[in-house]
């Protein structure tokens, strides 16, 4: 099953794609948000240019496990995302997967500007192989 992951933000949003039979994460991308309206075309257009037959967006809980502001945005992204699309979306836990993906860069040489336009896309990948992970040990529902 070809799952894609998404780290809404309000200036870009991450996308990871995993590969057809749902193992490894197969494509990463970043959209602009600016404008939630394009944002959700985009997205929905990426689903069905690659198959997509379910979606893990990203949940940003607090570190003591509440939600907040900007938790109650993507969950209302998520079901206009769903409806866009017709599929599944699932929200997914995304607690430090930033700080983690800004960790990998800066790991891997990346800084500045180049860093700012892939953490992102890094930032939906773990989304997408925690998920994935998930879905293997036998997660069916979220």
């Amino acid at each position: 099953m070809k799952v894609m992951a998404i780290d809404y933000g309000d200036a870009r949003t991450g996308v990871a794609i995993s590969d057809a039979g749902g193992f490894i994460v197969g494509r990463t991308t970043v959209v602009p948000s600016y404008n939630p309206d394009k944002a959700l075309a985009a997205l929905a257009a990426l689903a069905k240019e690659n198959g997509v037959e379910r979606l893990a967006v990203g949940l940003p809980k607090n570190m003591d496990g509440s939600e907040g502001e900007r938790a109650a945005l993507c969950r209302a992204f998520a079901a206009r995302l769903a409806e866009a699309t017709g599929l599944r979306a699932d929200l997914w836990d995304e607690r430090r997967t930033t700080v983690d993906a800004h960790r990998i860069l800066s790991d891997n040489g990346r800084f500045g500007k180049k860093r700012k336009e892939q953490v992102d896309a890094v930032a939906a990948s773990l989304i997408l192989e925690g998920y994935l992970d998930f879905l293997r040990r036998g997660g069916g529902s979220v």
